[in-house]
């Protein structure tokens, strides 16, 4: 049975979340698919970063401790904000860093090889900078990459078989770090399963969220996931370059962080200015510098959003959109040469549908002229996200009418099939 625009407007009729749309700044002209990259501006984030400014210019120094939110404790009140979207307790989380720093501080504390345990497993479609991360932790203890460095192989280049990860965890192996969904085809990982199976093998489990906190709930504490890091500009729309935040379960609670720095203090010590290092005795030790506020205030705005509407509302609407793009996917662009490269079950898929086609790039390029903003990933990938809380279906039913459209007419020929410098 045909999917049919009536039916798309009667979606948007009934939809829970309709009226948070009105929330975001909206481009009427164009249809917004890459919140998986970047999420839109809400008019609440704005005004949590208007608050913030108006705090430095009344308070000043002051700042810090007075005012509606004192600098001094916000990194800590974001992460309590946080913690329900992955499921933790709130001393878990703090909103601090980027997602690369993140990573680095955390293998910094976490990767101790000892004797033969030396090996760091990873999967080979991992995003770049995870990678990096990995390598250079491994060198700066000494380690060859090329031989501690175990990546896991896709079998068809989109894909990670699960039983592959687990094949190669031995008593070799220190670490394991994943991300709960693949960036590139959108593969949500069984993040339970997995760290369970790890820690039968004495292997500690980190995960990077960038590609699922905001899109899909988490339980980070009861699967007992050892630590996690994400970024905040996705899904949690923080605006570009927004402040990331990390996860340590507290049974690791006591540790010092491999890289310290003085707000990963105590916050009673913090100013004693000893020579002594005093961690703090939760998430918040893995602090380094000076917080910044103002790449911060941003999430304030956001986060009450996700309070007010719960990952399971969000979620369902996310399954549900993407779900008929892929249906409409299939039943308008058959003849094109399109291949659905993520998971279609609900229960392996992420946030984004990720279209493969040997013109992707060309394609992406043509999309956008016609006002539909998606995101291309080498080598031919296209990934359309629709956002629970402020896509409609009529914008994915235009999407693919669109795409429809740039196929038979070959309009995207008049593009070059190589990517733009930011893709």
């Amino acid at each position: 049975m045909n999917i049919t625009f009536e039916e798309m407007k009667q979606w948007d009729s009934k939809d829970e979340l309709k009226d948070f749309r009105k929330e975001f700044y909206i481009n009427e002209n164009s249809i917004y698919l890459d919140g998986n990259s970047l999420g839109l501006l809400s008019k609440r984030a704005e005004q949590a970063l208007l608050d913030m400014l108006e705090s430095w210019k009344n308070l000043g120094i002051d700042g810090w401790m007075k005012g509606k939110n004192p600098w001094f404790y916000f990194a800590e009140k974001l992460g309590e904000l946080s913690a329900p979207l992955v499921g933790a307790r709130k001393e878990e989380v703090i909103v601090t860093g980027s997602t690369t720093s993140n990573l680095h501080q955390l293998l910094a504390t976490f990767y101790e090889p000892n004797g033969r345990r030396t090996k760091i497993v990873a999967d080979a479609l991992n995003f770049p900078s995870d990678i990096y991360a990995i390598q250079s932790m491994l060198k700066l203890k000494g380690y060859d990459p090329s031989e501690h460095l175990v990546q896991v192989e896709s079998r068809d280049g989109r894909l990670i078989d699960e039983q592959d990860i687990l094949f190669s965890l031995n008593e070799e192996v220190a670490l394991l770090i994943l991300p709960t969904v693949l960036y590139r085809s959108g593969q949500l990982l069984d993040i339970q399963k997995i760290t369970q199976e790890a820690h039968k093998h004495g292997i500690l489990v980190g995960w990077d969220g960038c590609h699922s906190v905001g899109a899909i709930a988490h339980q980070f504490h009861d699967w007992e996931v050892d630590f996690a890091y994400w970024c905040n500009y996705k899904y949690l729309n923080a605006g570009p370059g927004g402040v990331g935040a990390l996860f340590v379960h507290e049974k690791h609670f006591g540790r010092t962080p491999g890289l310290t720095g003085w707000f990963g203090s105590k916050k009673e010590k913090q100013f004693d200015m000893e020579h002594h290092f005093t961690p703090a005795e939760t998430s918040g030790t893995y602090q380094i510098g000076t917080p910044h506020i103002f790449s911060m205030a941003p999430l304030l705005g956001s986060l009450g959003m996700f309070d007010e509407v719960g990952m399971e509302k969000i979620r369902k609407k996310s399954l549900h959109q993407t779900r008929i793009l892929m249906d409409l996917i299939e039943q308008e662009l058959s003849e094109y040469h399109f291949v659905i490269a993520n998971p279609t079950e609900d229960a392996r898929r992420g946030g984004h549908v990720s279209l493969e086609h040997p013109e992707a790039a060309r394609i992406c390029k043509s999309l956008k002229e016609y006002g539909v903003v998606p995101d291309f990933r080498k080598p031919s990938i296209i990934r359309l996200a629709p956002v629970a809380l402020y896509t409609t279906y009529e914008e994915i039913f235009q999407t693919i009418e669109i795409l429809k459209k740039i196929m038979k007419e070959k309009h995207y020929e008049k593009f070059s099939n190589e990517r733009e410098v930011v893709a």
